[in-house]
């Protein structure tokens, strides 16, 4: 039995019946994948040509080597390629089907659900777990359910309009399993200036640190997108992880000129300053920021806008170089699990042997995906964690 039909339980279903077994798949939505279907914006960014142990977190990020090493991205590939999909990779890694729609991954995967004849049962909600001696019965909406071998891959609680929920955690904890904190992560952050609202849907290319008092936590280079209450985007999901963990008060730090050095910045500032000494101060970024984020920038320098360039000292293009180099923002909070797309933590992978995915509490129960604490950075890396720990329990199972 598989309990839970996103891309972990899929793929854990389907390399369990490609070894013999007899397997039904229990998914408590109306339809399966639902959540897969959604990712990379409908696109659905399957792996990433970089994925590998460094790129996961959580209490034992070493717990994911083993599957990761059995079923890695070259499999991945392989594997869907044999399915029938055609994918295509970027120059970040991320790899997209060739298609650029999400359903043509999960089309692939039901055709193959319903060729090697699982049993699949939607709108099915478990209640209740009892271990016997011949394995496990579920209690569900749909009936009970009877196997000798069980996979939980009911995912996590991160978007939660998507399905996810926490019965995943709830009933592998009746089992005796114990769960971490969980935490939002690949998410929006909101802060406490109100400086964003005035740059709601800018977008700039930027280096985004994340500060603990004088200790750094994370950084990232990429594009951030500025919201009515703080920022998103690729650079800022890669860090969530760092601010959702530590809590409100941190500080965000953005430079919206990493390829520049200060004393470069400055240059150019002054070179703009004799070349335009009748423009107003307003207008001294105007080219090399978006507009609306330059007008800020001036702003935070402590600079008036009708101020003309003329009568600028060098202090003050000074505080607007700083301005543009070392933005900061004060972190308040995370948007939430809704607005998540993964969850960071989850079941203790202690509990869990890594070669099998095998509980070390209940023989015959397995777990796979995010419901186990291990998440992985933006760009694909979650999904290939889906497919390598899915398909590791699913042959641990049905040869166990």
């Amino acid at each position: 039995m598989v309990l839970g039909g996103g891309a972990s339980g899929m793929t854990a279903a389907i390399a369990a019946a490609e070894q013999g077994a007899k397997v039904v798949l229990l998914e408590r939505q109306a339809r399966l994948g639902r959540k897969l279907a959604a990712t990379g914006n409908g696109r659905c960014n399957l792996t990433n040509l970089h994925a590998a142990q460094g790129c996961y977190h959580g209490e034992d990020p070493d717990f994911c080597r083993p599957a990761l090493e059995r079923f890695g991205v070259s499999d991945t590939l392989n594997r869907f390629r044999g399915l029938g999909l055609l994918t295509v990779s970027e120059p970040s890694g991320r790899v997209y089907p060739y298609s650029d729609q999400a359903n043509s991954v999960l089309d692939v995967l039901r055709f193959s659900l319903e060729r090697l004849g699982v049993r699949v049962i939607t709108g099915c909600e478990v209640k209740k777990i009892w271990a016997r001696r011949d394995g496990y019965l579920l209690k569900t909406t749909s009936g009970d359910f009877k196997g000798d071998r069980l996979i939980v891959a009911a995912g996590g609680v991160a978007g939660g309009k998507l399905g996810g929920s926490d019965m995943g955690y709830k009933l592998l904890e009746s089992m005796g399993h114990r769960c971490t904190r969980l935490f939002p992560a690949l998410v929006q952050l909101m802060v406490e200036d109100s400086a964003t609202r005035a740059l709601k849907g800018v977008r700039a290319q930027a280096a985004l640190e994340v500060w603990n008092d004088k200790t750094l936590l994370a950084r990232n280079e990429g594009e951030v997108q500025f919201t009515e209450t703080g920022v998103s985007g690729p650079a800022v999901f890669e860090i969530s992880r760092s601010a959702s963990v530590n809590g409100p008060g941190l500080l965000l730090r953005l430079d919206f000129t990493p390829h520049l050095e200060r004393d470069e910045l400055a240059a150019l500032l002054t070179a703009r300053q004799e070349a335009f000494p009748g423009l107003t101060a307003d207008e001294l970024l105007t080219g090399m920021l978006h507009n609306r984020l330059g007008r800020v920038l001036v702003k935070k320098a402590g600079i008036s806008a009708a101020a003309p360039l003329a009568t600028l000292d060098s202090g003050s293009l000074a505080r607007a170089a700083e301005a543009v180099k070392g933005f900061t923002l004060v972190f308040s909070e995370t948007q939430g699990f809704d607005s998540a797309q993964v969850t960071a933590g989850g079941m203790v992978t202690a509990d869990f042997d890594p070669q099998t995915m095998q509980s070390r509490l209940r023989p015959g129960l397995y777990a796979c995906g995010e419901v186990l604490d291990v998440d992985g950075d933006c760009g694909g890396f979650n999904l290939q964690w889906a497919w390598s720990s899915g398909r590791l329990a699913g042959i641990s199972a049905a040869s166990g």
